[in-house]
């Protein structure tokens, strides 16, 4: 039924990367949108203005990308009574506020309620260049034959003056009783008139927005209950107890399910949404496994192969038993044969990783994402490398780090051991799925990966060349690709299965994520870092380390945002000279308050602030207790260094200055795993639980304690001779 995709709003980029459930979405181009009572409207029943607002933007947008879009709106009697409740009670006498009736006509509230919803629809449309337009109809409208036939005329007119059709039923002259009691004739309510009018008008898909996300497996209040992506109506259809009706609406879910299942009956797939969501239906039409599909073809797909997030974490958990239980040289072969898989796929990968960067390229992504998503021949076979070099390392697991005689014959014995399951989120840098594989693969972890959408096709043929060379004796899953962001959510509610979540990416991601799961969180919200100039360095040295830690890469966590400098700097030729070369490389300087008011720099808002990455705050500090104090209350624990020849105040800054990484007279940018030897990082931990600073191997062990005895039991102590006596490790 198609009549071809439209770009635009909806990247080509988009679709490619879109669900495969989804992918009729390409050749879609009539839309029905029905919008529910609760999104029109508020608890308190007047109109919600916001969602309305965020609805009118999103079809224009579609509009002008050259979709048809048709709305069938809801809500005209629960403004009309809103409305009419007003009305009557400034027009009531005192006795009547002592007894009040409040009943109304429900059609009455329909004919007051239309005028202004549609008012309301005329306003926010103007504003955004759009015509609007206003079509009521009625059940019986519908038993004329030639009234089809006209109003498609109509609306196909429309449509053609890019004029948005919004259509409502006429409850105020309905035949029926009253609008919310009568069920009976060929539609009973929008939902119904929505299919309706999508069989009538020839559309291909129809988008019913609601106040919950889709169709659940039970109420969307139980943690329990699962949304249900795609419905099958052999499937799902007596399994699923519907709820209480709307709160303000006819119908509810279940009126919204038996209308989606007779438009996907007649041809017309139809998607359950939420209208809370301000780019929800942007979201469908990219084909974005959002809110639950509804499909006539449906029951042949094979949806029962699709995986659920806690199969894939399970999955992950029991491949990382069988990796652990494989001797140290089998482990290590594994990502030998990984590395060389790279090399041997050096083709395939850039063709793949070319398409990513065409399509963030055309979706207009900034230069310096799209360089970090560059995977060149010679990026590879460093991979590769950096691969073969983590596996040369020293085992990590069933490491004994002590060893005692607890008493005769009693060894206790405390050992490094695997995590277990980790799920790592990372920014748009596909090289990082590479080493964090391999980081996964020789601590003996199992290992779930969410990369950015703009480079999923990299991430998915990295994925597969990988996952291609572990034995079937561990299993492919030991590694899942993540390949939507609506998984994210159910996986982080997995903490029986899951044991840490690593997010690397915006300060926002990090902090959303802690905010969001009980499963422990690696990783760092800000990236502050602090180089501190003391009165006794040496300036050329200074100038050196200031100009690496802040220009080699601005954007990266452990690039230096505050530059400290003793006071008995300022205005010294060695520190203007140094700020001037900061200024040349485009560093733009801010001040605290004591720089602002001397050398008449921007001055800064806050110390904890956000600016650009190519911005630095320059304050002066009395001392170098002055120097700690700051960067212990503004800083964010990530790396921060003292620049000194004086050995004292070495010594005390790397003491008491509270962060994962102190550094002395050397960059901030020496903050990384590959450089520290670790092989490589899966990120750098700001926290003091667990591991701390970059996160290599080690990071991603735990320990656990083995006693060894011969038949030793407590017994209240008695005849037990305690010895605690240290033993050699080996």
């Amino acid at each position: 039924m198609g009549r071809g995709g439209i770009g635009g709003a909806v990247a080509a980029a988009d679709l490619e990367n879109s669900d495969s459930t989804r992918c009729f979405v390409r050749d879609v181009k009539r839309i029905v949108v029905k919008v529910g009572t609760a999104v029109v409207t508020g608890q308190n029943g007047r109109l919600a203005m916001g969602r309305l607002g965020a609805l009118c933007e999103q079809v224009k947008e579609l509009n002008f990308q050259g979709y048809e879009v048709i709305l069938v709106t809801s809500g005209a009697v629960g403004v009309g009574r809103q409305r009419l409740k007003y009305r009557k009670l400034i027009n009531s006498s005192f006795a009547d506020l002592q007894n009040p009736q409040l009943d109304l006509d429900g059609k009455a509230c329909a004919a007051v309620g239309q005028s202004g919803l549609m008012a309301i629809y005329d306003t926010l449309f103007s504003q955004l260049d759009v015509t609007s337009s206003q079509l009521l109809v009625t059940d019986r409208d519908f038993r004329d034959p030639s009234f089809g036939h006209q109003l498609r005329e109509t609306v196909v007119s429309l449509l053609d003056l890019k004029v948005i059709p919004v259509f409502n039923e006429n409850d105020a002259i309905s035949t029926r009783r009253a609008p919310y009691e009568d069920s009976s004739g060929i539609f009973w309510d929008n939902d119904s008139l929505a299919t309706l009018l999508a069989k009538e008008l020839d559309a291909d898909l129809l988008i019913m927005l609601s106040d919950v996300e889709g169709l659940y497996s039970g109420p969307p209040s139980d943690p329990q209950s699962k949304i249900i992506h795609t419905y099958i109506n052999e499937k799902h259809g007596k399994l699923i107890n519907f709820g209480e009706k709307s709160r303000v609406g006819r119908g509810g879910m279940q009126a919204k399910v038996a209308a989606a299942v007779t438009a996907a009956s007649k041809g017309v797939p139809a998607v359950i949404a939420s209208g809370f969501v301000t780019d929800s239906i942007i979201k469908i039409m990219r084909g974005e496994k959002i809110g639950t599909l509804f499909h006539n073809e449906a029951n042949v797909w094979d949806c029962t192969k699709e995986v659920t997030t806690r199969e894939m974490a399970v999955a992950a958990k029991d491949c990382s038993r069988h990796l652990q239980n494989l001797s140290s040289e089998e482990r290590k072969k594994i990502l030998l044969d990984i590395a060389d898989a790279l090399e041997a796929n050096v083709g395939l990968i850039i063709a793949e990783n070319e398409a990513d960067l065409a399509a963030a390229q055309d979706a207009g992504y900034e230069k310096s994402l799209v360089a970090r998503m560059t995977l060149k021949a010679g990026k590879i076979t460093s991979l590769a490398e950096s691969i073969r070099a983590i596996a040369d390392m020293e085992d990590p697991i069933s490491h004994t780090l002590k060893k005692t005689e607890v008493a005769k014959d009693l060894v206790f014995e405390k050992m490094y051991c695997p995590l277990g399951v980790l799920l790592i989120i990372f920014e748009s840098r596909p090289d990082a799925l590479v080493q964090i594989a391999a980081l996964a693969i020789r601590s003996g972890n199992g290992l779930l990966l969410k990369g950015g959408k703009e480079a999923m096709r990299s991430n998915t043929i990295l994925h597969k060349v990988i996952t291609s060379v572990i034995p079937d004796g561990v299993g492919k899953k030991l590694i899942g690709l993540v390949k939507s962001k609506e998984e994210i959510a159910d996986l982080l509610k997995l903490d029986d299965v899951i044991d840490l979540v690593i997010p690397r990416g915006s300060n926002r991601l990090v902090s959303q994520i802690k905010a969001t799961t009980k499963i422990p969180v690696l990783g760092h919200a800000d990236g502050i870092c602090h180089v501190y100039i003391d009165k006794s360095a040496d300036m050329d040295m200074a100038k050196r380390i200031v100009l690496d830690a802040k220009v080699d890469y601005p954007a990266a966590c452990n690039a230096m945002e505050t530059l400290l400098v003793h006071k008995d700097l300022n205005k010294t030729e060695g520190l203007d000279d140094l700020l001037m070369e900061l200024a040349k490389e485009g560093v733009v300087i801010y001040g605290g308050p004591v720089a602002h008011d001397t050398l008449k720099v921007p001055k800064v808002d806050s110390f904890h602030h956000e600016y650009s990455s190519m911005a630095c705050t320059l304050e002066f500090v009395d001392d170098i207790q002055s120097a700690i104090d700051h960067i212990n209350r503004y800083g964010s624990a990530h790396t921060d260094c003292i620049i000194t020849t004086d050995k004292k105040s070495a010594d005390t800054f790397l003491q008491q200055v509270d962060s994962a990484a102190v550094f002395h007279n050397a960059s901030t940018r020496f903050c990384d795993g590959t450089r520290f030897g670790l092989g490589a990082e899966v990120g750098i931990s700001t926290g003091r639980i667990h591991a701390r600073g970059p996160v290599g191997v080690d990071g991603l062990l735990t320990t656990r304690c083995i006693l060894r005895g011969s038949g030793q039991v407590v017994n209240g102590d008695k005849g037990v001779v305690y010895t605690h006596k240290d033993l050699p490790l080996q």
